[in-house]
């Protein structure tokens, strides 16, 4: 009998970590394995943040941190919140956290009772689900389709709600679909929050950045249910900063307050240094941002025009991150050389081990039909990469 507790006994591993570390074997082994299975952007850290790191270590900044954060850099979050977004918040309002991750973490097990409903829409990125089950929550999905661009409308979401709802989360622009909310579209959704005033939006914003559309728009403009949303955001994707893990919340000040509570018990502040880094990115401007922006959206039209070529992949042109999320129904039955594909997990263990392109199933995402591949990667390995893929593709009778 495991020692174990339900509660571990009852968590999936990571679905992209799993894919990752398999293409890590495959490489260790002596084969050219092409990563696009990753959430994480290719570029280095800008020099500017880096060297604000380096001065924190020489200025002494070793110590133990507030909870909360440094109250510069709940500061400079603040007027990050009100320049780019037209938000207005207190620095009281904002909860540094180790990552966007332990954000999200902190808010779900600040709001979500056992038995509690959280509505999310497929696909989704694959911890949203598994932090409800960390709070004995419930997840409710509402399911999206390519045709829909992977969006929910407000008459899905009203039919979702029952007595037990307490939450809905997103992502906007969205991992694993690169799908975009317009300000029009969100209008939609809080029009139908406004009718049920006890439920509470998380709106996952951590791709604000890599956005090709004319400005990222946030749900929490909208007056009417500005103090039931909590913004989860951070540096890892928009700066390059994935390795230092630093995010945020962004909330009205009692559940604020709750996060600082649980987070007080479980890590306290996060790492001096990487606070320090992040002020200086927010302090230091956006080129680099839009630089690398720019990077990404070349990509995606490289990469969308190459996969448009495939025979049987069903795409849409994703607005925001840097992923695909195509439906490969069509090659469900088909098979190669004995192996015969059921599901898109299946297809995507067949590309890494046929084509050795990691990617990730779309399963733990809440979308048996797709598989996401990210193109947070040079050029060169997207078109070696979208070749091979095509050749392996093409071996399924």
């Amino acid at each position: 009998m495991s020692a174990l507790s339900n509660r571990i006994n009852n968590l999936s591993e990571s679905a992209t970590i799993k894919m990752a570390k398999m293409g890590r074997e495959l490489a260790a082994k002596g084969i050219d394995v092409i990563n696009l299975s990753f959430g994480e952007p290719d570029f280095n850290t800008p020099k500017h943040i880096k060297e604000a790191a380096k001065k924190a270590m020489d200025d002494n900044f070793t110590y133990y941190t507030p909870v909360s954060g440094y109250p510069e850099l709940r500061k400079a979050v603040v007027e990050k919140l009100k320049n780019e977004n037209g938000l207005d918040y207190d620095p009281s309002q904002i909860v540094v956290s180790t990552g966007a991750k332990q954000s999200i973490a902190n808010v779900l097990l600040c709001l979500v009772n056992p038995g509690e409903e959280v509505i999310i829409p497929t696909p989704y990125w694959v911890s949203y689900s598994e932090v409800v089950k960390l709070t004995e929550g419930k997840s409710v999905f509402i399911d999206t389709t390519v045709e829909s661009d992977f969006k929910i409308s407000p008459e899905q979401l009203e039919a979702a709600i029952t007595p037990k709802t307490k939450l809905f989360m997103f992502s906007s622009p969205c991992n694993p679909t690169g799908s975009v909310y317009s300000k029009a579209e969100l209008e939609g959704l809080a029009k139908v929050f406004e009718k049920h005033p006890n439920i509470y939006i998380l709106s996952d914003e951590i791709y604000e950045h890599i956005n090709f559309v004319d400005k990222h728009e946030s749900i929490a403009q909208f007056d009417s249910i500005k103090d039931r949303v909590i913004i989860i955001n951070g540096w890892s994707k928009a700066f390059a900063m994935t390795g230092w893990r630093l995010g945020y919340s962004a909330s009205n000040k009692e559940i604020a307050a709750a996060c600082d509570k649980l987070q007080g018990q479980i890590t306290s502040g996060t790492s001096s240094v990487t606070q320090r880094a992040g002020l200086a990115a927010y302090l230091g401007g956006l080129e680099s941002v839009l630089e690398m922006r720019e990077q990404f959206k070349k990509r995606r039209d490289l990469v969308y025009g190459l996969m448009k070529d495939i025979e049987g992949i069903k795409v849409n042109l994703p607005e925001g991150a840097f992923y695909f999320f195509p439906n490969v129904t069509s090659f469900f039955g088909k098979s190669y050389n004995g192996r015969t594909i059921n599901d898109a997990d299946e297809l995507s263990i067949y590309l890494l081990e046929e084509a050795h392109v990691s990617t990730v199933g779309g399963d733990s995402f809440g979308d048996k039909k797709s598989i996401r591949m990210s193109y947070a990667a040079s050029e060169e390995k997207l078109i070696e990469a979208m070749k091979r893929i095509k050749s392996a593709l093409g071996k399924l009778k």
